[in-house]
């Protein structure tokens, strides 16, 4: 093998811009733990030991027959850190795509929030959010990598003082891991205690002390290689074994952030087929939460060979989880391909699937305040599973937590079943973006008068489930906005106005307004709901929900004839009123109109004629004031 030629002269490149930014971010700031670094180096390199491992199944030329290692090597008089690695190497093109730019999801969100927060709040949003290998340039000066990949012999040399740009040249393979990448950080003259031995120990053990792979530490250039972490695989050990801190510390390093688990999920599974779990649900939720091209966290593993963190092991609605699955059934030279579409991970998904939502169930009846933290925090998106997975429908219904116009804090349909009124027969619902807004809507008078809970339900996905002809425990789900309220059959509580009949004057007003209204409705009548507003609009008995309507349009899908249909409180004043004049009076024309806008207003739109609505407006008041 020949020593490739290093007098080519280095080329230098300008960061993407969105590294740019986050290295600003990050350099230009005061962080109050700095220690993220070297977790994230850790990372990077356990999982480069483990592409290898991987690769080496297919190729067995890409294996040097070495024990996957990391080694930390400490020099306190040049006030440098190097991390080091035998894992499967970068070439130059991997350099630039992996030190250059960011590929992760998530990352616009993350640096708008880092941007809004205050100093004291951005460390722990760096931990939280975990930023790779750019979180050695918050101790470091200059950052050079050396790294070469497996099965070539080609090595090269990345050099970045974090300021804007980087260079890249060929490097001596002497000066390069065979293969491997070697990371070399000159430390900031505030960051020098990382060259001290106990300080670097510590962080080690703290943060990446479950990591597969065994970590050895340098202390100084000539010094003993000591070994710090053996590499064991956390997962295929005894749960007596395992502290909770072991188990926070083996998430932190799995995950990137810097939270603790919220829920812990370790088991072996034996019959049919034999794997280990090993499942976090985090704390906090991650900032690529609702990213459209978000997916799980989960790694495969078989028998503690890692292939691949594509897998889908979980159902979307379930992309929070993190952790891993080590099968010992699947065989190792399968293509990632041929995993997605094996039965054996259909199972595998199944079966933790259903082990993550049971003991999601146990939480939130032993623990009520936890669970209530970890709905706040991920309900909106385990709700996604009651659209898109019919099968576990029931079970999502139960752990699903609602607020409405009922006791405050959060209920299950559980506790809402439970308190319904004599003869109501469905559960009742508005869709909207506000709570508030939607407890002080026209629609819901009539309800809260006869003491029926409404569930206020303000995520998208809200409107989808819930219109998907979804029912609990024999109970459909009803909008509050759709079709009649039939509400006659139900008590209202003491003291509340009750449904009387239409005057005559207020059935012939209603007739006027279907008139003055013409196609803008597809009806109008005597409203059922209402109780102290006088009007409001509904959608029709076998239409569309209205919040539903309104996220189909501002997608571009407006379900064609979609007209409301516009109720009247005949039993309003103002209302009355209208209904004694006569019909060629121009008042009772601009109230019919100026009625429907207000009924548009009260539901968070605007008038289809912000003009017309003003001058009908103007001509009332000045009508009223003379």
């Amino acid at each position: 093998m020949t020593q490739t030629d290093t007098t080519t002269a280095p080329e230098t490149r300008s960061f993407e811009a969105d590294v740019a930014r986050l290295l600003h971010l990050m350099v230009h700031a005061v962080y109050s733990d700095r220690d993220v670094f070297l977790r994230e180096l850790i990372a990077n390199a356990a999982d480069a030991c483990e592409k290898l491992r991987y690769e080496s199944l297919a190729d067995a030329a890409l294996s040097n027959g070495e024990t996957p290692r990391i080694t930390i090597a400490l020099d306190p008089e040049a006030k440098t850190l190097t991390v080091s690695d035998n894992g499967i190497g970068m070439t130059e093109a991997d350099m630039i795509e992996a030190l250059g730019t960011i590929a992760r999801s998530g990352t616009r969100a993350f640096m708008e929030n880092l941007t809004a927060a205050k100093d004291s709040e951005k460390a722990n949003l760096i931990g939280q959010f975990g930023i790779g290998f750019y979180a050695a340039f918050m101790v470091a000066d200059t950052v050079d990598v050396y790294s070469r990949r497996a099965g070539t012999d080609l090595a090269h040399r990345w050099t970045s003082d974090g300021l804007g740009t980087y260079t890249i040249e060929p490097a001596a393979l002497d000066d390069a891991p065979a293969p491997g990448t070697r990371i070399v950080l000159q430390l900031k003259d505030d960051a020098v205690q990382y060259t001290e031995r106990h300080t670097v120990e510590r962080i080690v053990r703290a943060q990446s002390g479950h990591v597969p792979v065994p970590i050895t530490l340098i202390d100084k250039p000539d010094g003993e290689t000591s070994e710090v972490t053996d590499g064991s695989a956390l997962w295929a050990r005894p749960k007596s074994e395992i502290t909770p801190e072991d188990y926070t510390d083996f998430y932190r390093s799995l995950a990137g952030q810097f939270d603790a688990p919220a829920l812990t999920l370790h088991y072996r599974a034996e019959g049919k087929h034999e794997y280990n779990v090993l499942a976090f649900v985090p704390e906090s939720r991650p900032f690529d939460l609702f990213d459209p091209d978000r997916k799980g966290r989960m790694k495969l593993y078989v028998r503690r060979v890692f292939i691949t963190d594509e897998a889908e092991l979980l159902p979307r609605y379930l992309r929070f989880v993190r952790g891993l699955v080590d099968s010992a059934d699947l065989p190792l030279n399968m293509s990632r391909e041929m995993i997605q579409d094996s039965p054996l991970l259909a199972a595998i998904q199944k079966g933790v699937t259903n082990r993550i939502l049971s003991e999601l169930d146990k939480l939130a009846a032993n623990d009520a305040d936890k669970y209530a933290a970890f709905w706040d925090a991920f309900g909106a998106v385990l709700k996604e599973g009651i659209y898109e997975d019919f099968g576990r429908r029931e079970t999502l219904l139960g752990l699903a937590r609602f607020r409405g116009t009922g006791p405050e804090g959060w209920r299950s349909l559980k506790d809402y079943v439970a308190s319904m009124r004599d003869n109501q027969t469905a559960i009742y619902f508005a869709t909207g973006t506000d709570a508030a807004r939607l407890a002080a809507s026209p629609q819901i008078e009539g309800f809260r008068a006869r003491g029926i809970e409404v569930l206020l339900l303000t995520d998208p996905v809200d409107s989808f489930w819930a219109a998907s002809g979804v029912d609990y425990e024999g109970k459909p789900f009803k909008s509050v906005t759709q079709g009649q309220a039939d509400l006659s059959l139900i008590e209202p509580l003491e003291g509340e106005a009750t449904s009387e009949p239409a005057a005559p004057e207020a059935e012939a007003f209603i007739g006027f307004v279907k008139t003055q209204l013409g196609d803008a409705v597809s009806d109008v009548r005597a409203s059922e709901r209402l109780t102290t507003s006088a009007a409001c609009l509904v959608a029709s008995e076998h239409g569309i929900d209205r919040q539903l309507e309104r996220l189909l349009s501002a997608n571009g899908q407006t379900p064609q004839g979609a007209k409301p249909v516009l109720e009247l409180n005949p039993r309003h004043d103002l209302v009355a009123r209208l209904s004694a004049l006569p019909d060629d009076a121009a008042l009772k024309a601009d109230g019919a109109l100026l009625l429907f806008d207000e009924a548009r207003i009260a539901d968070g739109e605007l008038p289809d004629d912000t003009r017309a609505f003003a001058d009908r407006l103007s001509r009332v008041l000045t009508q009223a004031l003379a």
